[in-house]
């Protein structure tokens, strides 16, 4: 059978690449309940994910012909190979419990993947995911580096970052323009940040909106119970303040009512 041609308006690049397929899937070292592959593409992850009969285990796929591709490839494991959108999908419809994630995900949506683990984060407690060489490097940022931002901060408030390794673009069907590279993202223990997490994530936006202003400037939209921590770091940009800080900047915002200013 024919591989599945790359579906360009998902951004999807499917790895050819055998030594890089197995390596990806040996990244994933927390023992799990359940396993979600999104956009197997060929399989090339699949095919060794189905081998270790890893507990739990769906790969799903929003494209069709990806689905129908897989199902033909491996009959004995229909069951496990569904047609779904990550994006839009209740994890309670497919299971019950906590689950790891795993995948080669399409360019495209890379972040708003990302954004979507953040909504399931305390179901969520290991990723491993190949994607944009540049957006692997953004998520595994520590601030004061150019590249630290939005996802950055989000991320690192619920998850330990790994950088794992860089991928070249000759591995891939078509090749992409960039370089990939895989990153890990651990579940760490905090389970309440001490603040509003809905303000939390609203400070931390409105602030990176404006990162070339200080925050004096960028959260100049919002009122603020001042005092001298506050004055200090608003002299600063978002780039250069981390989880904590924003954390304690949150529980500054009138009207957030904190239960603690400290991560």
């Amino acid at each position: 059978m024919e591989p599945v041609r790359a579906k360009k308006h998902l951004g999807q690049h499917f790895l050819k690449d055998e030594n890089i397929a197995r390596k990806i899937v040996e990244s994933i070292t927390t023992p799990f309940e359940a396993l979600l592959e999104i956009g197997p593409g060929t399989g090339v992850l699949t095919k060794y994910l189905i081998a270790q009969e890893a507990g739990n285990f769906i790969a799903l796929d929003v494209d069709r012909e990806s689905v129908q591709y897989l199902h033909a490839a491996w009959p004995e494991a229909v069951h496990r190979i569904k047609e779904g959108d990550f994006l839009k999908m209740d994890p309670d419809t497919i299971f019950s419990g906590n689950f790891s994630v795993i995948g080669n995900f399409p360019y495209n949506i890379s972040s708003q993947i990302f954004f979507r683990v953040l909504e399931y984060r305390n179901r969520i407690p290991e990723v491993v995911g190949m994607i944009q060489k540049e957006v692997a490097e953004r998520i595994a940022a520590p601030p004061g580096s150019k590249t630290y931002g939005i996802l950055s901060v989000l991320l690192q408030a619920w998850y330990d970052i790994e950088y794992l390794f860089t991928v070249s673009e000759h591995v891939f069907v078509p090749p992409p323009r960039v370089k990939s590279a895989v990153i890990r993202l651990r579940r760490n223990k905090v389970m309440e940040l001490g603040c509003d997490e809905r303000l939390f994530f609203i400070v931390v936006k409105t602030a990176f909106n404006q990162r070339r202003k200080t925050l004096r400037n960028g959260l100049k939209s919002l009122q603020f119970n001042m005092d001298d921590r506050l004055e200090h770091l608003f002299t600063l940009r978002a780039e250069q303040l981390g989880v904590s800080d924003f954390v304690y900047i949150t529980g500054r915002l009138e009207g957030s009512n904190p239960t603690s200013a400290n991560s």
